[in-house]
């Protein structure tokens, strides 16, 4: 697997763990095992040294630590948080601007 093809389908995942998240159809510990699960699968990539990082993966790295950073009631309560979260996620589901302060690295 590619990188690319690796962050194009993980970001689809993203959105759909958020979303259900932000309207508390999961709770928070399926958000924590989904960030789990891609660490261990990004361990699987090939050459995921070698490959450069695009705009698309930046995001995604930055949201999915924001996620397994912030704590549960931050996510879910905080305006100036879910909006940044918000512009970003619509970013990974094609739908709107990259963010320009995104500064997501690779694990």
């Amino acid at each position: 697997m590619t990188v690319q093809s690796f962050i194009n389908r993980k970001a689809s995942q993203l959105a759909f763990f958020v979303r259900a998240f932000w309207d508390r159809k999961i709770p928070y510990r399926e958000v924590d095992l989904y960030f789990w699960d891609t660490m261990e699968e990004w361990t699987q990539v090939q050459d995921r040294n070698t490959q450069p990082c695009t705009q698309k993966e930046r995001v995604f790295w930055h949201m999915l630590h924001q996620l397994h950073f912030w704590p549960e009631h931050k996510l879910l309560e905080d305006p100036y948080l879910r909006s940044e979260l918000k512009t970003c996620l619509e970013y990974l589901e094609g739908d709107g601007h990259c963010p320009l302060d995104c500064v997501g690295v690779r694990p």
